[in-house]
């Protein structure tokens, strides 16, 4: 499998990647699916961090980044989907954000919202996040 970054001509194959993965019932598009699709429209999309994997030619998964908001600061965070098991992210370096007193954008979310800190990370970084507004169609 190579991973490599989104290029123009995979975005119908992400589309249909993320339908496959939010199928919920047969024939119904989930609204997860044009998620990306909206965040390159309105320019959240990080393109050097939209991945995809391949195999045998074939785009088979699918991983991207966009811009979020922590508290007031519209440059600290990127947002990274979907929910997590901290069991599994864990190991990756991921906490439960709000033992870095970065609040979910819903409470139920619990120790499923996980963050994990890089290099530029600094404590006073913590707040509310917000995703790009794309996510609140959804």
């Amino acid at each position: 499998m190579l991973i490599r970054r989104e290029l123009p001509g995979d975005q119908a194959a992400i589309r249909a990647v993320h339908s496959e993965a939010f199928r919920r019932e047969a024939g119904v598009i989930p609204v997860e699916a044009p998620l990306v699709d909206e965040l390159r429209a309105e320019g959240d999309l990080i393109s050097a961090l939209s991945l995809v994997a391949v195999r045998e030619g074939a785009v088979v998964g699918h991983v991207c980044c966009s811009r979020a908001r922590l508290g007031d600061d519209t440059a600290a965070a990127v947002g990274l989907g979907p929910l997590g098991e901290p069991a599994y992210y864990s190991r990756f370096g991921f906490v439960a954000a709000a033992d870095l007193s970065i609040t979910a954008p819903e409470p139920w979310w619990g120790r499923n919202f996980q963050a994990r800190t890089l290099a530029a990370y600094e404590p006073t970084q913590a707040g509310a996040f917000e995703y790009a507004p794309a996510f609140s169609r959804i």
